[in-house]
């Protein structure tokens, strides 16, 4: 793969869909249905899907393309693929909370080695760099980059203090008894896959997700959070969550900075 190409391409892909999602965001009424699953889906994920589908396969015809809004393509298998949520956060994006995101990953060999995560709502872009190191640049966004940061995971995280994150969408009883395993300095919510952003930017130390996640989801922000130091782990096991599962279905998982102790 060709990262530098890979970075450019995954940058401006996800600004163009957010551009489109954002028009449709913006609209004074837009349609929702449920797929099969039930999930909702939008106008927007769609026209995001098509237009980050058709981009990837124009710059990378030889890669395997999972996506979520394309059923087939879960059937699909190959040791190295891009995979994609175009509008990851349908709920927050009904319910007009800003908190989605479009999301744009590739895996090597069951790990996500580049990714980009775009807030459109929020104007916030983090993606990792061709020598995989992550950032996030600042808007206005244009065709090339701008003001780009380093980012990186905090650096002493204190298990006597920590700063946790949490979905809005899905928290539930089991993620409120394992954040109480640790001694809490603070929490915050956060939709879609800020919440792997956050812990990227150190602005937060631990996420906890206990609840049904699917590749799609996660991938992404996987890859931001790696780039940027931290780590991901099942959380039965504490081992390195990897990607390319039949089915494309995550366990439990804990993404973290790597000062934090993990509670058993």
């Amino acid at each position: 793969m060709d990262f530098e190409r890979l970075t450019v391409e995954m940058r401006r892909l996800a600004l163009q869909a957010g551009e489109k999602i954002m028009e449709i965001y913006g609209s004074d009424d837009f349609d929702t249905r449920a797929k099969a699953d039930n999930s909702p889906v939008t106008a927007a994920d769609e026209a995001a899907d098509a237009l980050i589908s058709a981009g990837l396969g124009t710059a990378f015809p030889g890669v395997t393309l999972i996506t979520e809004e394309q059923a087939a393509s879960h059937n699909q298998s190959a040791p190295s693929f891009l995979i994609v949520d175009p509008l990851d956060g349908t709920k927050e994006f009904v319910q007009r909370r800003g908190d989605f995101t479009v999301n744009i990953a590739y895996v090597e060999n069951g790990v996500p080695v580049r990714g980009v995560v775009y807030a459109p709502a929020k104007g916030r872009l983090f993606y990792t760099t061709a020598d995989g190191r992550s950032v996030e640049e600042t808007g206005p966004f244009g065709d090339t980059p701008g003001e780009v940061t380093p980012i990186g995971v905090s650096p002493t995280p204190d298990n006597r203090g920590l700063m946790v994150v949490a979905s809005k969408s899905h928290r539930d009883q089991a993620t409120d008894d394992y954040i109480a395993r640790y001694a809490v300095r603070d929490m915050t919510s956060a939709g879609s896959s800020l919440k792997f952003c956050l812990v990227a930017t150190g602005e937060a130390d631990l996420y906890p997700r206990l609840g049904r996640t699917m590749e799609w989801d996660t991938a992404a922000g996987d890859a931001v959070l790696r780039g940027a130091g931290g780590q991901v782990v099942r959380f039965d096991d504490h081992m390195p969550l990897t990607y390319g599962k039949p089915g494309y279905e995550n366990p439990f998982f804990i993404a973290y900075a790597p000062g934090v102790l993990l509670a058993k």
